[in-house]
């Protein structure tokens, strides 16, 4: 495909392309706009040296002739010296693909609608000697007007390089659709962007194990259509071919009528419509919306919908249609409310595993009796008749005989509380009791008791500071001892200098002699003519031991040779490509054997040793370590 192609660029002299919609394989499909009849129009381009151009243009021209009113159908197709394009007839909806990811499945009648809708026009193109190739969600498109429309037929398997003569193909692939319609997922031979439904087996699982409440009736059809091989045939109708899939199809759905009006396309899209003023009566005739004139011509195998605009609309003006009724005004509604049926959320099953909904009820059931309301109390107790007390004693209580008022009192006849003005009836046999007295010797138990224990406490410490020492010294508190670090054995090390040139080795032969247990042995470094540093060739050069595992390090020796060293310790998890990024556990300086102690253990499988400094010998530079031990 040249790159030169843009949007704004001419094709023909006629098509202007104005949006790349997809790209892949080598195919481009644009939205381009027709300047001769001035309307959208969707553009196929492909290389012309593509080994897909010559079968791309042969299924134009098979198709090109055949007519269907769901089918987007060609328009033109011709080559140029770059490239050959087939142009087809614009739809303007939503594809299926896309409303499945946005909406979820569809209701089972609806998805069966749609199916059928796909199977009816597969079914004739099939009996024409002609086929889609790759009947898949993405080629399925809902206009507007909610009519179901096939885009696509024979051109996108060209363009995908599938052969011709692929009618078992398309009769598995609307199953698949009907299956993706149902649950979301495809089942179909041909690819798609949808996921891929669940197999088990071998077989794809059946729409009801996908996803609860769809019907018998669909579940068995596509269950049957695409695990043909597995499936127990039991339908009355040949679903091995498109026809019989038709027809089963339409003993599902029924009476369609409605489904591919514009309201139930709305409607799926959860848009609220007002009713109109004169939709008062359902018999009362209904006239015409303000903004088109839906007219349904006789039902037919091809019948359509016929839409045409109204004044509203900016295009031609609308033929004469035959005057409707004069719309009359309907009587007042009843303001008794007429019960509608349940929708179930969940899906009924009978004894026959067979799906269905919850019915309404035919009679209306009788009423609750109303709800009988509490007299409310009233604020205030109601004032006492004449000669009454304003006080009653509770029931079962028993009259004191008259003394004294105390408030206080309390007996073991009624007891009254503070301020009630009724005596309290006691028991002249036993002895009052004052309220809070119990409280009282218990609050100065405690206090008491506080007092002795501060005394003793005083006592002791008065005795420990004039030498009043016990005879028997305390036993100290034994504390842990501390456990001396342990050389790790079997280590192994490789020189490491990330900073040298190709093959970056530092004496790797002498390596193994660091960690052979004998001091007169060592590894040694190359000879340089400068000390390491910043006015060296390089910052150092050193050793990685690998522990063979993740240990706690406490303790690194390391015995130089040769004179003054420095170095600096690193503690790392994952093997190390160069020093510049970490950070050191410990820097030593000195000659001889250099001991880096840890205050904590340091977690690690690789100890780079990184020689910073090295001893001078005969005017030039070279380090050395005989011993290297990792303790923890």
């Amino acid at each position: 495909m040249p790159d030169s192609i843009h949007a704004g660029d001419l094709l023909a002299d006629r098509y202007r392309l104005d949006d790349l919609l997809t790209e892949s394989a080598g195919g481009r499909f644009w939205l381009a706009h027709d300047l001769v009849l001035h309307r959208p129009v969707a553009v196929h381009l492909i290389a012309r040296t593509d080994e897909r151009a010559e079968g791309l243009m042969e299924a134009a021209r098979r198709t090109a002739p055949y007519h269907d009113r769901r089918l987007l159908r060609v328009l033109d197709a011709d080559e140029t010296d770059e490239c050959c394009y087939v142009v087809n007839e614009w739809g303007q909806g939503t594809s299926l693909d896309n409303m499945l990811g946005s909406n979820g499945p569809l209701q089972p009648r609806r998805a069966a609608w749609v199916t059928s809708e796909i199977a009816d026009s597969l079914a004739r193109a099939h009996e024409a000697g002609l086929d889609h190739g790759r009947m898949v969600p993405e080629n399925v498109l809902i206009d507007l007007n909610g009519q179901v429309r096939i885009i696509g037929f024979a051109v996108d398997a060209a363009l995908h390089g599938l052969p011709t003569g692929r009618q078992s193909a398309d009769l598995v692939d609307t199953a698949g659709v009907l299956y993706a319609a149902l649950t979301g997922k495809w089942a179909g031979v041909s690819s798609s962007h949808v996921a891929a439904a669940p197999t088990e087996h071998g077989q794809v699982m059946r729409p009801r194990r996908v996803r609860a409440g769809i019907p018998r009736q669909l579940d068995d059809l596509c269950d049957q259509v695409i695990n043909a091989d597995g499936a127990h045939h039991r339908s009355a109708f040949d679903l091995t071919t498109m026809t019989g899939v038709v027809e089963a199809l339409r003993e599902f759905v029924g009476d369609p009528t409605g489904l591919d009006s514009a309201e139930s396309w709305l409607d799926h899209h959860a848009v609220t419509v007002a009713p109109a003023p004169w939709a008062v009566d359902a018999s009362s005739p209904q006239p015409p919306s303000p903004t088109v004139a839906v007219r349904q011509v006789e039902p037919t195998p091809d019948s359509t919908t016929q839409v045409v605009p109204t004044s509203d609309s900016t295009t031609e003006p609308a033929p004469d249609l035959p005057p409707g009724p004069t719309p009359q005004p309907g009587p007042e509604p009843s303001p008794h409310l007429t019960e509608m049926p349940t929708q179930a959320g969940i899906p009924v099953f009978d004894e026959n595993n067979d799906v269905g909904w919850i019915q309404a009820r035919s009679t209306i059931p009788v009423p609750p009796p109303p709800h009988e309301e509490t007299q409310a109390k009233p604020l205030f107790a109601p004032e006492p008749a004449e000669g009454q007390p304003v006080r009653r004693a509770r029931p079962g209580a028993t009259a004191a005989p008259p003394r004294d008022y105390w408030p206080w009192e309390t007996g073991t006849g009624v007891g009254t509380g503070i301020g009630t003005g009724v005596p309290a009836a006691t028991n002249d046999s036993t002895d009052h009791v004052v309220p809070g007295r119990s409280w009282f010797r218990l609050a100065m138990s405690v206090a008491i008791g506080v007092l002795l224990l501060v005394a003793g406490v005083a006592a002791y410490q008065l005795g420990v500071g004039n030498g009043d020492e016990p005879d028997d010294e305390p036993t100290a508190s034994a504390e842990p001892t501390p456990v001396e670090p342990t050389p790790f054995a079997e280590l192994t090390a490789v020189d490491f200098d990330p900073q040298g040139a190709e093959p970056r080795e530092e004496n790797p032969e002498l390596v193994p002699l660091a960690l052979d247990g004998d001091t007169a042995t060592s590894w040694q470094t190359s000879t340089y003519k400068q000390d390491f540093g910043p006015t060296g060739l390089k910052d150092g050069v050193g050793l990685l031991v690998d522990l063979g595992s993740t240990r706690s390090v406490r303790e690194i020796e390391v015995a130089t040779l040769g004179g003054p060293t420095t170095l600096s310790v690193y503690v790392e998890d994952k093997e190390p490509t160069g020093v510049a990024e970490l950070t050191p556990v410990g820097n030593q300086s000195g000659n001889g054997v250099l001991t880096i102690s840890l205050d904590q253990a340091v977690s690690g499988r690789y100890v780079t040793v990184w020689l910073t400094s090295i001893p001078p010998i005969e005017g030039e530079f070279r380090g050395a370590i005989a011993e290297v031990a990792v303790l923890g």
